[in-house]
């Protein structure tokens, strides 16, 4: 099985906010973010908006502002939350524009609908904590974007961020 972007950007946000722990280094944003994952910053902020409407990471605007996990996201089972990422799609296209004419009675769907079940169910026994246990705390810490190269989706280095 194969996870989205979306869901793989998700995971890594919250397993980067969840080692937050040094005030001096300043807020993190969903830019920084952007910046240190090497992703576009379009795309960490559509993640960050739907981990905020499940409640995995609280969101401050303005001055000082920026973003924290919650409880729930330290504590959240990996299987619960790729799954609510990856949302409740099929792993096959059976309906559509050209319908699979083995639909009728076909076991693949429900056969792979049970493995995907599995793989999530798999994941629940690990939560976002157990993945940022030592040494991964030092190398989500440590993360910086590369030296004189600008993030995808951020302003260039002659430019200002807002």
């Amino acid at each position: 099985m194969q996870l989205t972007r979306f869901t793989d950007i998700g995971l890594r946000i919250v397993m980067r906010l969840a080692v937050d722990r040094d005030p001096a280094a300043g807020p993190i944003t969903s830019r920084r973010l952007a910046e240190e994952l090497e992703v576009p910053y379009t795309h960490v902020a559509k993640v960050v908006g739907r981990l905020c409407e499940l409640g995995v990471v609280h969101s401050r605007r303005g001055r000082g502002g920026g973003l924290v996990i919650t409880e729930l996201g330290s504590t959240a089972r990996l299987g619960w939350l790729a799954g609510i990422l990856e949302g409740p799609g099929e792993m096959v296209e059976c309906e559509g524009p050209q319908p699979c004419p083995l639909r009728r009675n076909c076991r693949l769907r429900g056969a792979l609908g049970r493995a995907r079940q599995a793989f999530f169910d798999s994941l629940d026994s690990l939560t976002v904590g157990d993945l940022v246990a030592e040494p991964m705390t030092a190398v989500l810490l440590n993360l910086r974007p590369p030296v004189g190269v600008d993030s995808p989706g951020a302003p260039s280095a002659s430019g200002s961020a807002p």
